[in-house]
């Protein structure tokens, strides 16, 4: 499979972006390169990446993001090969309003498996597509901020410029 790649400097960190030339595939910090590249392996077998500047004007949208015009990302077509299971809690992820935050529970409760939470902690933990599909958004039942693959100064910076206050 071919796809296109592009890098963004961010105020925490330089970013992948990768796309099919229609859809947003992944998005990932550049110093978590190793376990990108894996995820793709794992979900698209033999890929080819070819560079390209902006691929579907997501470079421009986190660009924008990045300068405070957040809800530049609600648009961005994504596809991300996962289970069944996997695309429920990612499809749930986008309904996360910006400047809100949702426990495991809560987005288990949202995708009909309300006794599922750890599974969608899984699931959420494995998201291919960061920001744009926005698990960092996602927090424990005690209000406390948990693991995010970008890590926690990441995920606590993401919050804090979507307005959410970390009390």
């Amino acid at each position: 499979m071919k796809l296109f790649i592009d890098k963004v400097k961010s105020p925490i960190g330089e970013i992948r972006i990768i796309s099919d030339g229609e859809n947003l595939r992944a998005l990932d910090f550049e110093d978590y390169n190793d376990r990108m590249e894996k995820l793709l392996k794992r979900h698209y077998g033999d890929y080819e990446l070819e560079p390209m500047k902006n691929p579907n004007g997501v470079s421009e949208i986190m660009e924008r993001y990045f300068g405070g015009e957040l809800d530049a990302i609600d648009d961005v077509k994504v596809a991300a090969n996962g289970t069944q299971f996997q695309s429920a809690v990612w499809h749930q992820l986008r309904n996360v309003p910006l400047g809100k935050t949702w426990s495991y529970g809560e987005l288990a409760r949202r995708i009909g498996k309300p006794k599922a939470s750890r599974a969608v902690g899984l699931a959420n933990g494995s998201n291919p597509i960061a920001i744009v599909v926005p698990c960092h958004r996602v927090i424990g039942a005690n209000g406390n901020l948990t693991g995010y693959g970008g890590g926690m100064e990441r995920k606590q910076w993401l919050l804090v410029h979507e307005g959410v206050n970390l009390i």
